[in-house]
């Protein structure tokens, strides 16, 4: 089996953005004219290594690293629970904290099933899209393939996400404002970050000697194998 130089530097990233946008998405923040989850500040870059990872190293290697992901969340959230489960040291100088910790995190159980549930989605969505799309276009217009892409992707996280993490605690124009500003917030971020992406790109290609083409690869992303 062939190794890459960097494809695990690059999983360590992609599940570094996605715990602690995951973290960050328990407070809600105004920028400028947009409002959104705390997370989206970070979260868009998770997009971008999806595109690197299925562009340069294909769709079964994205496959397992969007896995790998999930399954880290997933601890990360259940330890978080757990913590905040557990009696905190009755002592007044401790108490505030060990409040303030079951407050942050009071929600978790819903945004990490929303947060899980469109991780897994949206991650899904953009590499199947982009794949097929290479595979189209005969390797042409990276720039167009990772905005298609990000476009679907983006749709299905976002939408799910405050669905399932939100839905019933903020009003409904609520929600259909912080869809709107998450979506366009993070499209907006892989267009602006897109010079640097094809630059990363073709960086890694020349470094690994890989541009993976899926033409007979099984898009089953139950499927772990190569």
């Amino acid at each position: 089996m062939k190794t890459y130089r960097y494809l695990d530097l690059i999983t360590a990233a992609f599940v570094a953005v996605l715990i602690i946008s995951n973290v960050a998405a328990t407070k809600v923040v105004v920028l400028g004219p947009f409002t959104f989850d705390g997370g989206t500040l970070l979260f868009p870059l998770a997009y971008i290594f999806g595109d690197v990872l299925t562009e340069v190293y294909g769709y079964a290697r994205s496959r397992r690293v969007i896995w790998t992901g999930f399954a880290l969340l997933a601890l990360a959230s259940l330890t978080f629970s757990a913590v905040a489960a557990l009696p905190a040291l009755a002592d007044p100088e401790v108490t505030p904290y060990a409040e303030a910790f079951d407050r942050l995190f009071g929600l978790v159980p819903r945004i990490v099933l929303g947060s899980l549930l469109a991780y897994w989605a949206g991650e899904f969505a953009n590499s199947y899209v982009l794949a097929k799309m290479k595979v189209k276009s005969r390797g042409r217009f990276f720039g167009a393939r990772a905005l298609g892409s990000t476009l679907v992707g983006q749709a299905v996280d976002t939408g799910l996400f405050l669905l399932v993490a939100f839905a019933g605690v903020f009003p409904a124009y609520v929600l259909g404002l912080m869809f709107a500003s998450n979506y366009v917030f993070k499209v907006g971020v892989e267009v602006v970050f897109l010079p640097l992406t094809y630059a990363v790109v073709g960086a890694l290609k020349r470094a690994e000697d890989e541009d993976y083409f899926d033409t007979d690869t099984d898009f089953n992303p139950f499927r772990l194998g190569g």
